[in-house]
């Protein structure tokens, strides 16, 4: 029986050695009393408890963690009631200080958030209030990380939700946000309009333009080849003098030509020709050495 006793004892006594190793995980620290009083606050790693005498007061979390708080109602200073949700982000660091700074910390910084808002919009009208988010942000964050250091808790961010005024506020705003749409939807047509009608001017002005070129373009060339075809004609009337000087004609050669021609000038549709003396006697004379020739030709047997 004694060795029966010796053996349950020793394995309450490892259980209760057992049962009081405590292994602290990342992101937490446990604040220790012993004999009711604070003793320390253990970080990450195993630690042993002594029975009996330690216990473990609080396990806190030491990451940054959110606080949605329900919508408040605030009055700002043109006497108009809104209603304002806020988001804290907020981290502890101080276990001791969070764990006997305050009874309900959580609660106590509900409070202190609600009134700390009620003071900054009151301050605000209505316009102000909702067009000045980041200020208000900025001004809370400074006046609850000061407040809540005594608690061991840092205050990083806070943000306004949402921002909502009476219902005939809002109405009124919509009318005006949709009649501010309405103009600038109107002005943009007007623009675009305008855009394209500059754009069709800007067309025709450069049809008229292309036109304009292509007629002069036109006209210089009808010109230039008028002009090289009245240059090949005085070069070719040139060449014809240049040769007729070099074969030295007769007086009479000359007349034959010239008699050619207006020949050949009666064979159009000129009804009236006028000829020179010189060479209707020219003619007279042709004639005669025809007649001449003609009667020199041999008879046939």
């Amino acid at each position: 029986m004694e060795i029966i006793a010796l053996i349950v004892l020793i394995i309450l006594v490892l259980l209760i050695l057992i049962k009081n190793i405590v292994i602290v995980r990342q992101s937490q620290a446990y604040v220790v009393e012993r004999l009711g009083a604070f003793s320390a606050v253990w970080g990450v790693g195993i630690h042993f408890k002594v029975p009996f005498i330690e216990r473990v007061a609080k396990a806190v979390s030491l990451k940054e963690q959110i606080a949605d708080f329900p919508p408040q109602p605030v009055i700002t200073k043109d006497n108009v009631t809104i209603q304002i949700d806020t988001v804290l982000f907020f981290q502890i660091t101080d276990p001791k200080l969070y764990t006997y700074g305050v009874e309900h910390p959580m609660a106590a910084i509900e409070n202190l958030t609600a009134t700390t808002l009620r003071n900054i919009i009151g301050d605000l009208e209505l316009d102000q209030s909702l067009t000045s988010r980041d200020i208000i942000n900025s001004q809370m964050r400074a006046i609850l990380d000061e407040a809540t250091d005594p608690w061991g808790i840092k205050v990083n961010r806070v943000e306004l939700k949402n921002i909502l005024p009476p219902k005939e506020i809002q109405d009124a705003m919509e009318r005006q946000m949709k009649a501010e749409r309405e103009r600038r939807d109107q002005i943009l047509q007007a623009e675009g309009k305008k855009q394209s009608q500059l754009l069709v001017a800007e067309g025709e002005r450069q049809s008229v333009i292309l036109k304009a070129e292509a007629s002069k373009e036109a006209k210089l060339l009808e010109a230039e080849a008028q002009a090289q075809a009245v240059l090949k004609v005085q070069e070719a009337t040139a060449q014809a003098i240049r040769l007729l000087n070099e074969a030295n004609p007769s007086d009479g050669v000359i007349k034959i030509r010239a008699l050619e021609a207006f020949t050949a000038a009666a064979d159009g549709k000129a009804t009236k020709i006028i000829i020179p003396s010189e060479i209707q006697s020219l003619a007279g004379l042709a004639e005669g050495l025809k007649a001449v020739v003609d009667s020199e030709e041999p008879k046939a047997e």
